[in-house]
């Protein structure tokens, strides 16, 4: 019989206890902070059928192309989710008697059958909130600050980058860009920072626009002032989609301004979130320090999703965030943050002779509430105590035949070296 290799998919990894210990405390700092926010708990499944996901409205084609298909017994085309944002928009579309407006949060696994790179794998875990029925951008402004509370709770210190789809495109209709290739600018804009600006312009001269398209496009992109909303004022007195998107802009900055955010909330005009989905405000979150390049957050507004799923092409108010768990937790290890050094053990019991007495003091400290880890392998006091500060947990209790006889346990600072003796009353 050929012999078995123990082995991960290509893309997928297992989390050790410490490493898991770490993403609960980051699941749990967002969790909280969704439901400090007035979010409620939704879980969708992972499997759905293939046509919901691939449809105009779902992630677009780059998305779509690592999408991981599959069909069941009847027959039937599947796919695994490939973001949270779709099963969302599913559900509301089911239920229409959904009270508006409509917050919530999930938390879960997502797939994608991508280049495997660091930070990046084809099984990751999301963490969304969306809402459904708040035209204002006082919605966006919600999530914006929500997210921000979100990483000052975790010790990272963000920016979030926000714009304006409708800005983007009516833009690119003003420099006379050919409609069919408007959404492949927008993917090709997507790249600027990190490709550069000769190779935006490489890949827009391979598309095949018009030189003069092209012309206008790199001064937009090298302009100095192109970060003033008084830059698109001619833009936006012959195109009603600039005029939109700088009117959203202007509503939700409005907002942010108020909110003292303006200096963690960066207007960028080359922002352009490459999915087809957005149809308004968009944002992404980025560590201040960049010590990782990549964004570790990123959401925005999609009217057209859910009514496009319902067959109705009626348009739904729609804006939601997204937070990475695996980039998250990159960014927290790799600062040596507060959150690697936290324990679920609040006490460490180690047995002398005393397997049954220290069973009943674990027992007994649960039912207070405590984390309790009791020694089951029969370690001696030294490699139990070399253990405990190994897995920094700072208290230690210990149970010989003299403390049982006594009624007594004896506890352990691990940091300080301190010891003192607590009561309890053992069974005869």
């Amino acid at each position: 019989m050929k012999k078995m290799k123990a082995q991960n998919v290509k893309g997928t990894q297992d989390y050790l206890p410490n490493d898991e210990m770490v993403r609960k405390e980051i699941t749990k700092v967002l969790e909280d902070t969704f439901v400090q926010y007035g979010c409620k708990p939704l879980e969708t499944p992972i499997l759905n059928y293939t046509e919901i996901l691939a449809s105009k409205y779902g992630g677009g084609a780059e998305i779509l192309e690592e999408m991981y298909t599959l069909s069941d017994r009847g027959g039937r085309e599947l796919a695994l989710r490939y973001d949270l944002t779709i099963p969302f928009a599913k559900v509301v579309a089911m239920n229409p008697g959904i009270r508006m407006p409509f917050k919530r949060y999930e938390i879960g696994k997502v797939f994608r059958d991508g280049p495997v790179k660091t930070g990046r794998f084809r099984e990751f875990t999301q963490c969304d909130v969306d809402m459904v029925g708040v035209e204002s951008k006082i919605a966006e402004a919600e999530l914006m600050k929500m997210a921000l509370d979100a990483f000052n709770k975790l010790g990272l210190n963000v920016i979030i980058q926000f714009n304006n789809r409708k800005l983007l495109t009516g833009m690119l209709e003003f420099f006379e860009t050919d409609n069919k290739w408007i959404n492949k600018v927008v993917l090709i804009l997507d790249k600027l920072e990190k490709t550069g600006l000769e190779a935006v312009l490489a890949e827009l001269t391979e598309l095949g626009l018009q030189a003069s398209t092209i012309k206008l496009i790199e001064q937009f992109l090298i302009e100095s002032n192109n970060k003033s909303y008084s830059y698109f004022e001619q833009a936006s007195q012959k195109n009603i989609i600039v005029k939109q998107g700088i009117e959203e802009l202007k509503e939700l900055e409005m907002y942010l301004e108020y909110l003292d955010l303006k200096e963690q909330c960066v207007f960028n005009p080359f922002l352009a979130r490459g999915l087809e989905i957005y149809t308004g405000t968009i944002y992404e979150i980025f560590l201040a320090d960049q010590s990782i390049k990549s964004s570790i957050g990123s959401g925005g507004r999609y009217d057209n999703a859910i009514g496009g799923l319902m067959g109705t092409e009626e348009s739904f108010s729609t804006v939601g965030i997204s937070f990475g768990l695996d980039v998250i937790y990159s960014a927290i290890t790799a600062s040596n943050n507060i959150f690697t050094k936290n324990t679920y053990v609040d006490f460490y019991i180690i047995p002398l002779n005393t397997k049954k007495e220290s069973l009943l003091l674990a027992c007994y400290l649960r039912r207070k509430g405590y984390n309790v880890e009791l020694e089951l392998g029969n370690k001696k006091i030294g490699k139990a105590l070399d253990k405990a500060n190994k897995e920094k947990i700072r208290t230690v209790i210990i149970i010989g035949e003299d403390e049982v006889k006594n009624n007594q346990f004896k506890i352990k600072d691990m940091a300080s070296g301190e010891e003192r003796y607590e009561e309890f009353m053992f069974k005869s």
